[in-house]
């Protein structure tokens, strides 16, 4: 049986059904035949190609809370002055040659609405924070235990793609990202994957190097529409948001899960990409 961590939610009188598609996705309910059929589907698609959708999630009552939540702390979003990155978000290596990976350097415009603009009585932290969410996450993704990212700068982030921005192409340094596509851009904006394009024992550059050169057959487009929920096995594919080319603001919610208690991530990878530090970002405390 899956054991999830007990997690507190701040209001006990939330229901995070009022804000999905219940009638599709019965996901409070372990029992359920429909549950369990969303689960093996999920689980196939992500062994095809570490990739799974379950589209038209969120209701159009709970898109349009969440995504209200997030045009109001617009105004906060944090874009980086230090945005030419690699797929690593590595140094260059002076030492290889320009053309392999590491020191093909990229432009990375988007930016980040961070955990902390969210007051825990938003339903947006009260969603993140909901016990069957984590649950059925779990059980997605065949986890015996997921806990909360303890990181309160980056646990539960909007991903801001204003017009003429874009997400470079890059490797997770988690294993699985949840997402859901709140907005989407007028033209442009799309979820681009090469699906396992490394391992754990082979950095296989020569074919990362085709992929950012454009030069390979391998990437897949997603099609994304606002209220999806996406599963993304990302440490091992390399993927990127393209350049918004519409008018409008791309949104989407980022909820993040780990395996351990009290992950927080890395001091020089959260002071990159939003911008600020919280007391848990010093020396002993786990990192990701």
């Amino acid at each position: 049986m899956t054991i999830i961590a007990d997690l507190k939610t701040t209001a006990t009188s939330f229901d995070g059904k009022n804000l999905i598609d219940y009638d599709r996705y019965p996901i409070a309910q372990p029992g359920h035949a429909l549950r369990q059929k969303i689960i093996e589907k999920v689980k196939v698609n992500l062994a095809a190609d570490g990739c799974a959708l379950l589209d038209g999630f969120l209701s159009e009552f709970g898109l349009g809370i969440i995504l209200n939540e997030a045009l109001e702390r617009r105004s906060t979003a944090y874009f980086s002055n230090n945005n030419r990155t690699n797929a690593y978000f590595s140094a260059p290596d002076p030492s290889l040659p320009n053309t392999h990976p590491v020191n093909i350097m990229m432009d990375r415009t988007n930016g980040f609405i961070t955990s902390d603009q969210f007051e825990p009585t938003t339903n947006a932290c009260q969603f993140y924070h909901w016990h069957p969410l984590p649950r059925f996450l779990a059980d997605c993704l065949d986890k015996d235990q997921l806990y909360i990212y303890a990181d309160p700068i980056s646990n539960m982030i909007i991903n801001v793609c204003s017009p003429g921005t874009q997400f470079n192409c890059h490797f997770d340094t988690n294993e699985f990202t949840i997402t859901m596509l709140l907005k989407s851009a007028s033209s442009g904006g799309y979820f681009e994957y090469a699906p396992a394009i490394r391992t754990a024992d082979d950095e296989n550059y020569q074919e990362v190097a085709e992929v950012l050169g454009g030069k390979s057959d391998r990437v897949k487009r997603l099609q994304l529409k606002p209220g999806d929920l996406q599963f993304f096995l990302g440490r091992y594919a390399l993927h990127q948001v393209t350049k918004n080319t519409g008018d409008d603001d791309r949104l989407l919610i980022i909820m993040s899960f780990t395996e351990q208690p009290d992950v927080v991530g890395s001091k020089q990878r959260v002071k990159h990409l939003y911008g600020r530090l919280a007391k848990v970002h010093q020396p002993g405390a786990g990192t990701q």
